[in-house]
């Protein structure tokens, strides 16, 4: 069945116009928009790039602009399998900007043999401005690129070269999910996102009928997280959120979850080690609640409907 289209066109005529065209160009370049014939650009007709072709016209409109938003099926000379590709290409050639930066640091890094503090401190702020792009590019990469998986590595790859903890991060055992179902799971109160977030993927993904309780101790035959106590239970692992000690104490390994550690990561550590966008509004809206003075299991509640919407927001990212 043939893939639907949502083009855009547009129209602003007169030399005073040319600050709007520009505006409206770069619109259009974050949207990841292609171009398969002269005037037309294209996205895929998900119900968000729809609103964002619909939002975008108005501001042409606004701006004594003429556009036309339509609903395409395809063009003539390109099949859909070429449509795809234009994507691809787009994306390869940002995703290639990136690698090539990532290059010129590990070259630098070769050549010398080490960094002093203040090249270290300029590559880590290299390293953060490529991971912020490339959080970019993926909210984009509609089709997946190949290049969008080789650029993570590569990130990953050069995060560790710069930030030698990282490297030193001690092996977490594996844990068998079936010794842990219908646990009493126990955390501090008051959680914030590495409790909160822990307290969804147990009940996701590792405990099928698990019970929460909200205390400071931990009683026999229950089991703690992110407790005060390194030593009890699960916990932060050296450079390791709860969250990430989870993740990999259990082998949870769901499309998305990678990168939902990373905002859990960046939001609990602060360490610039992973640059999010959505980090920022997602711990605003933590704090706000903590702020409300909401009981233990309101905040539990309105968690993981919370960490649900973004869950499926990453899993399904790039899906058209």
């Amino acid at each position: 069945m043939s893939k639907k289209w949502i083009a855009f066109s547009y129209n602003l005529a007169g030399k005073k116009k040319s600050s709007s065209r520009v505006t409206i160009w770069r619109r259009l370049q974050r949207l990841g928009a292609i171009t398969p014939v002269s005037g037309i650009y294209l996205l895929p007709a998900t119900e968000t790039c729809i609103e964002s072709f619909q939002w975008l016209a108005q501001e042409v409109e606004q701006a004594e602009g003429q556009a036309v938003v339509m609903h395409v099926d395809g063009f003539d000379g390109l099949s859909e399998p070429e449509i795809i590709e234009l994507f691809r290409s787009a994306r390869q050639a940002d995703y290639n900007e990136i690698l090539e930066k990532i290059t010129e640091i590990e070259d630098r890094w070769s050549e010398q043999g080490t960094f002093s503090e203040d090249e270290l401190s300029g590559a880590q702020d290299e390293l953060t401005k490529l991971k912020r792009r490339y959080s970019e590019l993926i909210g984009i990469d509609y089709f997946q690129s190949y290049e969008g998986a080789t650029t993570a590595a590569r990130l990953d790859k050069l995060a560790t070269l710069l930030f030698p903890e990282i490297a030193a991060a001690p092996e977490i055992p594996i844990e068998q999910k079936a010794d842990y179902q219908g646990k009493t799971w126990v955390t501090r109160p008051q959680p914030h996102v590495d409790r909160l977030s822990s307290t969804w993927l147990i009940r996701r993904f590792i405990d099928s009928d698990p019970t929460i309780r909200y205390a400071n101790k931990v009683g026999d035959d229950e089991i703690g997280f992110d407790m005060k106590e390194p030593s009890v239970g699960f916990g932060h692992n050296g450079s390791l959120c709860t969250f990430e000690t989870l993740i990999k104490a259990f082998q949870i390994e769901e499309k998305g979850i990678d990168v939902m550690a990373e905002i859990i990561h960046q939001i609990d550590l602060n360490d610039e080690r992973f640059v999010h966008p959505e980090a920022i509004g997602i711990d605003a809206i933590l704090r706000g609640w903590l702020l409300e003075n909401l009981e233990d299991e309101e905040l539990e509640r309105r968690g993981l409907a919370l960490f649900d919407g973004i869950f499926q927001t990453l899993a399904n990212r790039g899906v058209c």
